[in-house]
């Protein structure tokens, strides 16, 4: 799932899938334990340094990317996601960053869900994966949340000139454009929207270094599938 995932436009579309490639992140709780010292109800997918990756998140993260990109990653993948999540969400509570609204959280259900052919599909399709329209809501709040972190922290250092917004209209906007068919507009016209493409670009760059060197700090160990207790 790429950091942007809900998109709006036939223009909006070509721009942003030709930044693709930045990270995801959308944050699961763990499952809660039994009352009484039970046993626990969930598994153990990775050790990260005095805390856990549980076998719920690991799950729901694979429906969340089998819902909205067609298929999940392989379980080392989505471990390395709920690392970097793991790392980013630190990263935001220490700093106190704000959650998103509940409107924003709504909206961008509302942004999602349009995206298959009928309510009723997308409500079928988040049944079918195991996951409710509250699951939804708390996974979208969690990756807004996140993915705007790395936009605030990352923004700043994202910069870009105008030579490089003539670059990409060259070489990347204008050839795609045009083996679709569709007419290329001025560049005075699309300015300001390559623009806020290359800023995304650069944050996934610097983001991604980032999570990174952090992670190569981190004491991380997998547990397999079979050894998840």
């Amino acid at each position: 799932m790429r950091r942007a995932i809900f998109i709006l436009g036939v223009m909006a579309s070509l721009l942003v899938q030709a930044s693709a490639g930045g990270q995801s992140y959308s944050v699961l709780p763990p499952e809660p334990l039994l009352g009484g010292g039970a046993q626990t109800v969930d598994g153990i997918a990775a050790r990260i340094e005095d805390d856990i990756l549980t076998e719920s998140e690991l799950r729901e993260l694979a429906a969340f990317q089998e819902l909205v990109d067609g298929q999940a990653k392989p379980r080392p993948e989505l471990i390395r996601e709920l690392a970097d999540q793991w790392i980013v969400r630190g990263e935001a509570v220490a700093t106190n960053y704000p959650r998103p609204s509940a409107e924003d959280v709504e909206g961008n259900f509302a942004k999602l869900s349009r995206q298959f052919r009928s309510p009723e599909e997308f409500k079928n399709r988040c049944a079918r994966a195991g996951l409710s329209e509250a699951d939804m809501r708390r996974i979208i709040d969690e990756q807004l949340y996140l993915s705007r972190f790395l936009d605030y922290r990352f923004r700043p250092a994202a910069q870009v000139d105008e030579r490089q917004i003539e670059q990409y209209y060259n070489d990347e906007l204008t050839p795609q454009l045009k083996a679709r068919g569709q007419s290329v507009p001025p560049l005075e016209e699309v300015d300001d929207t390559i623009r806020e493409v290359l800023v995304q670009r650069a944050i996934d760059s610097l983001s991604t270094r980032w999570l990174d060197e952090t992670r190569d700090r981190l004491k991380i160990d997998t547990v397999s599938d079979g050894d998840a207790p």
